[in-house]
């Protein structure tokens, strides 16, 4: 017999990663040659993958959504003959098989966030399992843990969830590869954890992965397990390996009170969206008692908290509610990750490489709104209902053909200007977790209602995480708008490497000179940036009269 290592594929052009969809097979499996193995998504496709071989299936790579980089093994089978891989280079994609030839120092070789800690060596010694945080995702050296679904001295099964860990693009269930039971864990929720780090240390049957051969074994396992109800007053050890402890302790104590104050140096575990909501409420969590795993404070807690006028372990003697004028003091340092980061790297690039002009005009958006109006009035039942934006779809692709150089993106590298027949328009939309630009394709063919229609569903799918890569990219040109909070004017970034951005303020009411009368008209400002490498003051002037003519005659939108 024989290892056969079957890798992902070059799937599409360009394609250097895909996403994990589907499995068909799973360890243990035979399989047939041409037999699916799993289904993976691309930037354009969804691909079924099939075995070149037969044989058994030793092992599967990556789960449901996670990105697997093109070359990277997916399953591992055993065949007939040679295979065309040895026993070593098999095993090497294997969870953590590195930690055999030298228990110890590759835990904490590998567990970067706690390296100068001794809890990796008292995983490595305390179990013959360790369990690394594997490769969620391309790109990703990083996870932050959001929680944990086990705790010291459970028994787990196979497959059985772990921990969910967060991503920058989403948040991942992780599973057990073996079962066994708990004798470690390795960092609390709201901890940023290293790829390839030890987070779990279990017993299991077998030898495992770690040598059982390893020096002191019984020595540090009082350190981290000291089954569950000591670890908590467990200070003996160094301090770093039971940091966690207090905050593991918080629920099994069944006599502390409601809200009692933390103490000093205390550091309240809570997810980061409950974190954001605490700072926005100004509430601090060290006053907050948790209810969740190991003290966790969820959402009710801080309900509870609040509802209760604030009472906790500063409450005043006299019992009344806190007062709206206390003292607020401390502040939170929250690490810029996941989504925002890449965000934060996306406008810097542009600020930094696009030198920006900007450009102001004020548009009488009068006769279009009534016209919006009237057209939501008449609208049939499965129209959707209309927003200006459509409209500035419309404008903007009837307009463009005059200034091709506007409907381009711009390689800085290559100092080449690729210019767009096609009029695919990004919008700018605010989700969940922050800004995104799903495109709205080929615009130029289609009417008012058809852009309504897929401006709706492309931020419908941007907002709800559904959004497919190639429905994130691939804009040549942008509109960002706030809707009723668009305020007066505003500077917006370009969308690298775009060369133009257009947005809409809101519409209000106020008095102008028309026809030497005094009238209350609905005017609205169009905010407008352009890489002023490509686009001259003048050209951007004039693409933007045009657009405000046609929005100013609206009837002009539908005049070929």
């Amino acid at each position: 017999m024989g290892k056969y290592v079957f890798k992902l594929p070059d799937v599409g052009e360009g394609t250097a990663e895909a996403e994990v969809v589907n499995w068909y097979v799973k360890p243990g499996d035979a399989v047939a040659e041409d037999q699916p193995l799993v289904d993976v998504m691309t930037d354009k496709a969804t691909v079924e993958l099939t075995s070149p071989v037969a044989g058994v299936v030793a092992s599967i790579h990556g789960e449901p959504g996670q990105m697997s980089a093109v070359g990277a093994p997916l399953v591992i089978l055993d065949v007939e003959g040679a295979g065309n891989a040895s026993e070593a280079e098999a095993a090497a994609p294997a969870p953590a098989p590195k930690a055999a030839a030298a228990p110890a120092p590759t835990v904490v070789e590998h567990a970067d966030e706690v390296a100068a800690t001794p809890q990796p060596d008292g995983l490595g010694l305390m179990g013959n399992y360790l369990f690394k945080l594997p490769d969620v995702g391309e790109g990703t050296a990083e996870a932050e843990l959001v929680e944990w679904k086990v705790k010291v001295g459970d028994h787990v099964a196979e497959d059985q969830p772990l921990a969910d860990v967060m991503t920058d693009k989403a948040t991942v269930e992780l599973t057990s590869p073996v079962a066994g039971r708990v004798v470690a864990l390795n960092g609390e929720p709201g901890k940023m954890v290293a790829v390839g780090s030890a987070i779990v240390g279990l017993e299991v049957e077998g030898a495992g992965n770690v040598s059982s051969a390893a020096p002191k074994p019984a020595a540090p396992a009082p350190k981290v397990e000291a089954k569950p109800a000591p670890v908590a007053k467990a200070p003996e050890p160094k301090p770093a390996a039971v940091k966690p402890a207090p905050a593991a302790a918080l629920p099994s104590g069944g006599a502390k009170p409601a809200f009692a104050t933390r103490a000093a140096g205390e550091r309240p575990l809570a997810s980061p969206a409950v974190r954001k909501r605490a700072h926005d409420l100004g509430v601090e969590l060290q006053f907050v008692a948790g209810s969740g795993p190991a003290g966790r404070i969820e959402h009710s807690d801080l309900d509870a908290y609040v509802a209760s006028g604030g009472k906790g372990g500063r409450a005043p003697a006299s019992g009344g509610a806190a007062s709206a004028y206390a003292i607020r003091e401390g502040g939170q340092e929250i690490k810029i990750i996941g989504l925002r980061r890449r965000i934060a790297e996306k406008m810097q690039q542009a600020k930094r490489s696009i030198p920006h002009i900007t450009y102001v005009e004020e548009v009488d958006a009068t006769e279009l709104d009534a016209l919006r109006v009237y057209l939501n009035a008449s609208k049939r039942a499965d129209q959707p209902k209309l927003t200006l934006l459509p409209f500035f779809i419309r404008a903007m692709a009837k307009v463009l053909p005059e200034h091709p150089q506007i409907n381009a993106r711009y390689d800085d590298e290559a100092g080449v200007l690729h210019q767009s027949a096609g009029v695919h328009v990004g919008i700018a939309t605010q989700g969940p977790n922050g800004l995104l630009v799903p495109v709205v394709r080929h615009a130029e063919a289609l009417d008012i209602w058809g852009c309504a229609n897929e401006i709706g569903r492309v931020t419908t799918a941007a907002r709800d995480g559904s959004a497919t890569r190639d429905e994130l990219s691939g804009s040549t040109i942008t509109i960002t708008s706030l809707g009723t909070l668009g305020g007066v004017v505003h500077t917006p970034v370009i969308n690298h490497p775009e060369v133009a951005i257009v947005g809409p303020n809101k519409i209000v009411e106020r008095p102008v000179v028309r026809h030497g009368k005094i009238e209350v008209r609905k005017m609205m400002n169009v905010s407008s940036s352009f890489d002023h490498r490509i686009v001259d003051g003048w050209d951007a002037a004039m693409f933007i009269q045009k657009i405000k003519g046609l929005l100013e005659h609206p009837a002009a939108l539908f005049v070929d």
